[in-house]
């Protein structure tokens, strides 16, 4: 009885019936040119003038090499469809509302810009290298470098769990919550709790979760749910029974801004395993990052940003001007949250870390849960440690997607050929996304190291400089490696050629995972 029930409930999830309606879609497409058959070769001629064009575009497009290579790769094997596809989910399409919403976007962060010529012209005097990365994040994702007043790296969430519920409640003004998962559960629900009480005591509570995401998580209807209850709930680009390009745009974000003078990011979603309790693959070792003072007015402009696309109102920034902190502790150092998204050609996460790993002179060391790198971020890894640099990657011990899993191995022998360190995080999954270089600077934040995240995905991180937090997420790590099982060299060059040549194709159409 139980399984007829769970049979019934995956017949009907709106998941499946989305997977079947899209599977219809391309099913018709198929039966209307084999109801033509005569036409056949008319077809083919057609279709494949398409696919040879829309090759030449992908060619001498802007998208990376190894995306390019994939998809090229899908239209030679299917002539017929595989630029129609292309056409359908491959390239990137920004339609009108899109175009609005990036605008304001940028407007809404150009307007904090002015507040930081000083705060640059302070970084230039210590370090040009760090003033000049400040200075890219800001003239192309157009958010401002501060001077560091407080931040707290949690290398656990179920540390950073209690904290976020006391900074929650202390709340007076706004609550604006943006993750790519919630369900229900010990986390969700005690943050719901004083989201609910916040937001009948006059509170503006807002949030914006992930369709996608949340698609097994929550009710179709748990925007409206939540809505009931005083919480102000979008969703974003809620899954819809058809081909789109829009599938591919996911919100990874994960953003907690309370009054605009306290913030949260990192790994963490907020849903049990998150903070491990619960258990789904051995313990779950991720991040959360806790800031204070001026620099979270940018993490409030992110949120505003999205919100004033999805529910397609305008948003006054100055209604939300934040109250300063004046109890911070001495700090120093500087910090600076940003944010990247697909749309705009720029990938401002990747070329961060690229100047994280090219400027390193002492070590680099990188938690990520995928580890699915494009020839240059491979090559840039691989210079590093031939020059002497200490380049260590931590991944999980046990994985979430084992495909994904089997495409981060595939990884692990050019880079330990080169010297790289790589460690795998034996309890459990490794979910935390940071990397810190030379004591001196760190990013943490939401993005991994795959072709989703860098290049697909809505995402957000905080670069930090000379602050006492990058000596936490040292610190972390190196206190990390105990537990961790070190991946030699021998075990990868001994690998069964089959399995090689797997890798090698897995490897190959990456990019479309």
């Amino acid at each position: 009885m139980l399984k007829m029930k769970k049979m019934i409930r995956f017949v009907f999830h709106r998941a499946t019936i989305a997977g079947v309606a899209i599977f219809a879609q391309l099913g018709a497409l198929i039966l209307m040119i084999g109801r033509f058959s005569t036409y056949f070769p008319l077809f083919y001629v057609f279709f494949s003038s398409l696919s040879a064009a829309v090759v030449i575009v992908i060619a001498t497009g802007r998208a990376k090499s190894a995306y390019k290579i994939a998809w090229i790769i899908l239209i030679l094997l299917f002539p017929i469809f595989g630029g129609l596809f292309y056409l359908m989910l491959g390239r990137i399409r920004l339609t009108p509302k899109m175009r609005r919403k990036m605008e304001k976007t940028r407007v809404h962060g150009e307007k904090s810009l002015e507040t930081s010529a000083t705060v640059l012209h302070e970084l230039e005097k210590i370090d040009l290298r760090a003033a000049g990365q400040a200075r890219y994040i800001q003239n192309h994702a157009a958010y401002p470098v501060y001077r560091h007043e407080h931040s707290e790296f949690f290398p656990v969430g179920d540390a950073a769990f209690p904290t976020m519920l006391r900074e929650l409640e202390k709340a007076e003004r706004y609550i604006f919550l943006e993750y790519f998962i919630l369900e229900e559960g010990t986390m969700w629900n005690s943050i719901r709790d004083i989201l609910v009480r916040k937001a009948r005591a006059g509170v503006d509570v807002r949030l914006i979760y992930d369709d996608l995401g949340c698609m097994f998580r929550v009710p179709k209807d748990y925007h409206r749910t939540l809505e009931a209850m005083g919480i102000k709930t979008e969703r974003f680009h809620p899954l819809r029974p058809m081909l789109s390009p829009s599938l591919n745009y996911r919100d990874h974000r994960k953003l907690m801004v309370i009054d605009g003078h306290t913030g949260f990011t990192g790994g963490i979603n907020l849903a049990d395993e998150y903070i491990n309790a619960v258990e789904k693959y051995g313990h779950w070792k991720d991040s959360v990052f806790m800031l204070k003072g001026e620099a979270v007015w940018s993490l409030t402009v992110m949120f505003l940003a999205m919100w004033e696309y999805l529910r397609d109102e305008p948003v006054r920034l100055e209604d939300f001007s934040p109250s300063r902190l004046d109890n911070l502790p001495p700090s120093k150092g500087f910090i600076q949250p940003f944010a990247d998204n697909p749309l705009d050609d720029e990938t401002v996460s990747e070329t961060v870390y690229f100047n994280l790993i090219n400027r390193a002179r002492d070590y680099v060391y990188i938690n990520t849960p995928y580890l699915i790198l494009d020839n240059e971020m491979l090559a840039a890894l691989c210079a590093a440690a031939k020059s002497g640099v200490d380049v260590r990657i931590m991944t999980p011990g046990i994985p979430d997607k084992p495909l994904v899993y089997a495409v981060t191995r595939s990884y692990y022998l050019p880079l330990l050929e080169s010297g790289v360190k790589i460690y795998e995080y034996t309890p459990g999954f490794m979910h935390s996304k940071t990397m810190v270089a030379d004591d001196q600077v760190a990013v943490v934040g939401t993005v991994n190291l795959d072709y989703r995240s860098l290049y697909m995905a809505f995402e957000d991180a905080v670069w930090l400089y000379g602050t006492h937090s990058v000596l936490q997420i040292r610190d972390d790590f190196l206190e990390t490696l105990p537990v961790c099982r070190e991946v030699q060299l021998a075990e990868y060059q001994s690998i069964p050629a089959l399995r090689k040549a797997r890798w090698a194709l897995l490897r190959l159409l990456a990019p479309l995972l």
